[in-house]
């Protein structure tokens, strides 16, 4: 039995169902494999998922693409992969509250933006400002990462960055409606989150149990978006107290729709990433001369 590892990105939430399904259907077993999940509450997010693969702590983290990119192209640059996606199509979108009157990009020059640090996300956020004709002005600041979304529901920000299949639900369940603003919607070519990663050296020598790894993770997704009632009494098992009352069969069922099917699930389009990176080039965000070829091996 081979003893893997994975960082989740968050606190257990609909993003990871096919990790806990795949668990309580068996499906590691079946593959000859034991994963242990590592959420960034355990250490109060004092190390991001990426850091802990550096670090050989895990042998896997959720992170965007981003992430990627940046371990690549630091002073000291490290081999991090990305294997699979978890979506299709991007579930994110930069929020604001209904009461705050903001409709659109523009008006959040001058505000309040809580921002999780990660790189390039200050600068995507301030040219989704300009492609509505902002200036892209913003006050930043930097909360501790598992509070920011408590940051704009209790008005200390204006405006964050959630994944509207499950913080949006949060704040349905709150009686508190959001605006959402996609940034495909508004010129900006955004890539996967979040993606499956690894080291690729341990990638190329252990191929086989990572592609095998990566089969279990596709089975479990995919039963989640077949069978999203029984799924969300898995799921529920695990989610912080705080989120019991989101609607869970609503949020597998959002989601479910960027799953992808039997053949494209976890796929990686490398013109998509390509377009990414050539974005961040053309709006002096990256300087790197990598592609997509460099930053993902898929396994699906």
């Amino acid at each position: 039995m081979k003893h893997l590892r994975l960082a989740l990105d968050w606190t257990p939430n609909v993003n990871h169902i096919g990790f806990y399904v795949a668990k309580a259907k068996l499906f590691y077993q079946a593959k000859n494999i034991k994963l242990d999940l590592v959420t960034p509450d355990q250490d109060n997010y004092s190390e991001t998922p990426a850091k802990k693969v550096e670090l050989g702590k895990v042998d896997f983290a959720l992170c965007p693409t981003e992430s990627l990119i940046s371990y690549q192209s630091k002073s000291k640059p490290f081999p991090l992969v990305g294997l699979a996606s978890i979506f299709q199509s991007d579930l994110s979108a930069i929020c604001v509250l209904k009461s705050s009157k903001i409709t659109r990009p523009q008006q959040l020059d001058g505000k309040h933006y809580a921002s999780y640090q990660a790189r390039y996300e200050d600068g995507i956020v301030k040219e989704l400002i300009k492609n509505d004709g902002g200036h892209g002005s913003l006050k930043l600041s930097y909360p501790e990462k598992l509070g920011i979304w408590e940051t704009l529901i209790q008005n200390k920000c204006d405006a964050t960055w959630i994944f509207y299949n499950w913080e949006a639900l949060q704040a349905e369940a709150k009686g508190i409606e959001l605006e959402l603003f996609k940034l495909k919607d508004f010129g900006i070519p955004y890539s996967y989150s979040p993606v499956i990663a690894g080291n690729k050296i341990l990638v190329e020598s252990q191929r086989e149990t990572y592609k095998n790894f990566i089969e279990a993770l596709r089975e479990g997704f995919l039963y989640a978006q077949q069978h999203p009632e029984e799924c969300a009494k898995i799921l529920a098992k695990y989610i912080p107290e705080e989120d019991k009352s989101i609607d869970l069969v609503k949020a597998i069922n959002i989601s479910a729709q960027a799953f992808g099917n039997s053949t494209d699930w976890g796929r990686i389009n490398t013109k998509e990433v390509d377009q990414f990176l050539n974005w961040l080039k053309t709006k002096d965000l990256e300087h790197s001369g990598l592609a997509a070829e460099d930053i993902f091996i898929p396994l699906t």
